[in-house]
């Protein structure tokens, strides 16, 4: 269900004034409580979180789910709902409490919770926590972003993908919960659909874990799974969060009104988009998404945008929902593709593109951040005379990469960075205006970071990774372990080091730096450090 299936009689229940936020658990503005039951057991097994942080607030998260593998999908929770309590404090403790609230629980959203706290003074950290009935959460840890416009020394953050979980340990995200950082940015497929990715930990999985998800009960039993895992709960309750989706939270390749290639019955236009419907809601039940991100059934806005002083600004946007289908097949590398220049062909739609490009020309930050799914750069798979390139990227949106590759040139966009997941592969590339013109300028820099579990323990280079370099030669660096990036972020320079684990197919890997570059202000392309 979303917003617009709640019915009249549960919106009463929450009161007239604010009753829509009331009943997706944004806040509780009416004088009715909602108790909890006496036996709960442990409701905060998935754990807290905090996101889409601002100079003023942030939205704090959490999911009650005593059972949260339920094969119902309901996480153990009777049908009431439940009000939940929570504080916000500068201090561990909780002996300075800045801000308390409460939130409705229903279950018409998995008695997911999304308070919206304000208030809050800029460039500092928080503690924050939850209570329902008797029980009280984990604590955790979020900040908000300065001022926009004001003077910012440094920025410190992560950001990570693809995180299968039968393909092994999130191991990685113990380390990366002990960095010092402001932020973690997720760039998709933080659960996966399909039944083909269960298995390689040894488990032997019931049946409602192995199907392929299509429902909301099925997407749901994908998070509680992922979110099981301290680790994960662990990196999430250290720092906020910016979280978008790729194809796996929904369907493999999905493209806009097009299904993947899941289950041919959803090829179907009524069930995909009822299967969307799912997806979305399940992503926003358990994620730190602010009301601005909850569904309307199959759409969801996800193109937003997060400054952090003078220093950078994130614009973090979405291939998936607005693109054209993929040209000559169904995104696999294919040679002579002339589809892929077609200029009504899209990955972003026009109103995003827009909006993605009126950016570039409004913003003052030192460092452009560009939040990004697929690979951008021009990732030939054939070191000869052809071009063998993958049509499920930009490679496959021409006129797209252009324009915007083009407009940031345009506007003088000095640090244009993108930053991306997908590949579950370590590249740096540099980034050109048009690669049909082997003069033209590189304009910008893109870091795509390798998975957190995806692709098993993997491997430092691979025959793939030979060919890629061979064939690439704006391709400066190739890794296929396991892992996240590191960006250390000042006025002079972006530091990216490529953090992995030798393994996850067993729990305790070390972590290492592989590899690092730099992007010196005003000079677009990458250098190794």
């Amino acid at each position: 269900m979303t917003r617009m299936t709640l019915s009249r009689r549960e919106l009463l229940r929450y009161g007239v004034a604010g009753s829509v936020a009331a009943a997706v658990g944004v806040s509780a503005v009416s004088s009715a409580r909602f108790a909890a039951p006496r036996r709960l057991g442990d409701p905060f097994s998935l754990g807290v979180a905090s996101g889409e942080p601002t100079s003023d607030g942030v939205v704090l998260w959490t999911r009650l789910a005593p059972d949260p593998l339920a094969p119902d999908g309901y996480g153990g929770m009777a049908i009431d709902p439940v009000t939940v309590d929570y504080e916000v404090a500068e201090d561990e403790r909780f002996a300075r409490v800045v801000a308390r609230g409460s939130a409705v629980a229903t279950r018409a959203l998995g008695h997911s919770v999304h308070p919206e706290v304000g208030g809050l003074a800029p460039d500092r950290w928080y503690y924050y926590r939850f209570r329902a009935g008797s029980a009280i959460s984990p604590v955790g840890r979020t900040r908000t972003a300065p001022v926009p416009g004001a003077p910012t020394d440094r920025m410190r953050f992560a950001f990570a993908s693809c995180q299968a979980w039968a393909s092994g340990y999130y191991t990685a995200y113990d380390h990366l919960a002990a960095e010092d950082l402001d932020l973690v940015v997720h760039l998709g497929d933080y659960i996966y659909e399909s039944s083909w990715t269960l298995g390689r930990r040894g488990a032997t999985m019931p049946p409602h874990l192995t199907d392929e998800a299509v429902n909301l009960t099925g997407y749901r039993l994908r998070y509680a799974q992922a979110k099981a895992e301290a680790p994960l709960r662990a990196a999430h309750a250290a720092f906020p969060w910016l979280v978008t989706f790729d194809d796996h939270e929904l369907d493999n390749n999905w493209a806009g009104t097009n299904p993947g290639l899941g289950i041919d019955v959803y090829l179907l236009p009524p069930l995909y988009r009822r299967r969307k419907a799912a997806a979305f809601q399940a992503m926003y039940e358990n994620q730190p998404m602010r009301l601005a991100q909850l569904p309307v059934g199959p759409s969801v806005r996800m193109h937003r945008r997060y400054g952090f002083g003078d220093l950078a600004e994130f614009t973090m946007i979405d291939t998936r929902q607005y693109r054209t289908a993929q040209a000559c097949g169904d995104g696999s590398a294919v040679v002579g593709c002339d589809d892929r220049f077609d200029p009504d062909r899209t990955i972003l739609g026009a109103a995003q593109r827009d909006w993605l490009i009126d950016g570039f020309a409004a913003s003052t930050a030192r460092w452009q951040v560009l939040g990004n799914q697929v690979a951008m750069a021009q990732s030939d798979y054939d070191p000869g005379p052809d071009l063998l390139l993958g049509t499920d990227a930009w490679d496959g949106y021409i006129a797209d990469r252009n324009t915007v590759l083009g407009a940031a040139t345009d506007h003088d966009v000095a640090n244009l960075v993108v930053i991306t997941g997908d590949r579950h592969e370590n590249y740096v590339a540099d980034l050109r205006r048009d690669y049909r013109d082997p003069e033209s300028p590189v304009v910008a820099t893109e870091f795509t970071g390798t998975s957190i579990t995806t692709g098993g323990d993997g491997t430092d280079m691979s025959d793939t990774g030979r060919v890629l370099l061979a064939a690439n030669p704006d391709l400066k660096f190739y890794n296929r372990q396991r892992g996240y990036v590191r960006v250390d972020l000042d006025h002079q320079q972006w530091r990216n080091d490529f953090r992995v684990v030798p393994y996850v197919s067993r729990e305790g890997a070390p972590i290492t730096t592989r590899a690092s570059f730099v992007v010196q202000d005003g000079i677009p392309g990458a250098l190794e450090a």
